[in-house]
């Protein structure tokens, strides 16, 4: 019988032994519950062609043809990806709004004897349940962020905080980007609703009870769009402020950033989009600096130039709570072993 889930944490300990999507592979893609497995009653070309026999033709014949095209996919997943459950595995099937395509993939699964559940509504309904987290109320976590200006680790940090006991969220991991021009390429980035569906899913499993840190970002990931739940508490949020020297950060970002000046074409095609903010002669440069191969000195210019004033800009805009500045001389990797305990030890006393 079909199962209904008042909250995505009920939905998220619903106790079976896996989470099956009988939708098409390019719905899935797009989005789908975390650690669900795609197993299609229809593929993407099946979808449209029963779709379009539907309005065109008439619903009986779609479902005729539909129903021959689900059995025998089925029937290649029992063979196939199905071929090692035993008799006492127990599913649970959706699909888009908890119809057809699960019911039918149900009553298989159900025909060879195994325990098989479909969610009341499927996608659609857990869909609702994450932008009613998202959107709707208010989120309960106590969210104090790590901030400073550019280079100064806090990605880096929030890592080390978890390994501490730490109760964090690394939002830029979830979005797929580093949150600046150089952070990433936004095509390769999750769609909103995936991103939205794995930061709901995250949320719903942190403890309310103890402070949540996060890193300051701006309302956009790249092309994520921070869900206004969640930008709420991060705007009245407390701040743990971090500095440090211009040197430390330029030589951190070197490192942090590897892999972006492992590609300095694509590096130097990044660096031009700044033109029409920095004008000609800076982003020159900035460019020479590249071409000479002088890393640190052009993570020092940038910031300088571009990343420090603009933060510089956004903090003087909006007086944010302060809950403690932490200054390190230096941000190798042993200093900021020695900074995230520090950082740890004013989370906690903070409560």
């Amino acid at each position: 019988m079909p199962q209904g889930f008042a909250t995505l944490t009920d939905l998220l300990d619903h106790g079976y032994d896996d989470v099956i999507d009988v939708r098409s592979p390019a719905e899935f893609a797009a989005d789908h519950i975390p650690g669900a497995i795609n197993l299609p009653a229809l593929s993407n070309e099946e979808r449209a062609r029963v779709g379009a026999i539907y309005t065109q033709v008439a619903p009986f014949e779609a479902r005729k043809i539909g129903a021959a095209l689900v059995a025998r996919n089925v029937a290649g997943h029992l063979e196939t990806d199905l071929a090692d459950r035993d008799g006492g595995w127990q599913p649970l099937v959706y699909c888009w709004r908890g119809g057809q395509r699960s019911g039918s993939v149900a009553t298989i699964l159900r025909a060879v004897g195994w325990r098989t559940e479909t969610v009341l509504g499927g996608y659609q309904a857990y869909r609702r349940l994450v932008h009613a987290m998202l959107y709707d109320t208010p989120l309960p976590y106590r969210v104090i962020l790590l901030d400073g200006y550019t280079g100064t680790a806090k990605t880096d940090l929030l890592h080390r905080l978890a390994g501490l006991g730490v109760q964090m969220l690394d939002l830029e991991g979830l979005a797929g980007h580093r949150g600046s021009i150089l952070g990433g390429d936004p095509a390769g980035q999750p769609g909103q609703k995936a991103f939205e569906s794995t930061l709901a899913c995250r949320l719903a499993q942190l403890d309310p009870a103890r402070p949540l840190v996060l890193e300051a970002e701006s309302s956009k990931i790249g092309e994520r769009i921070i869900p206004p739940a969640l930008w709420a508490a991060m705007k009245a949020a407390r701040r743990i402020v971090l500095d440090a020297p211009l040197d430390a950060r330029a030589a951190y970002l070197v490192e942090a950033y590897a892999d972006v000046i492992a590609r300095p074409d694509d590096l130097a095609k990044r660096l031009q989009v700044l033109r029409r903010h920095r004008g000609g002669a800076v982003v020159e440069r900035w460019m020479s600096l590249l071409a000479e191969g002088d890393h640190a000195g052009l993570a020092r210019a940038l910031m300088q130039d571009h990343y420090d004033p603009s933060y510089a800009k956004s903090r003087a805009a909006r007086a944010h709570p302060v809950l403690a500045r932490i200054e390190a001389a230096d941000l190798t990797p042993p200093a900021r072993d020695a900074l995230a305990a520090r950082i740890a030890d004013t989370v906690r006393s903070a409560g």
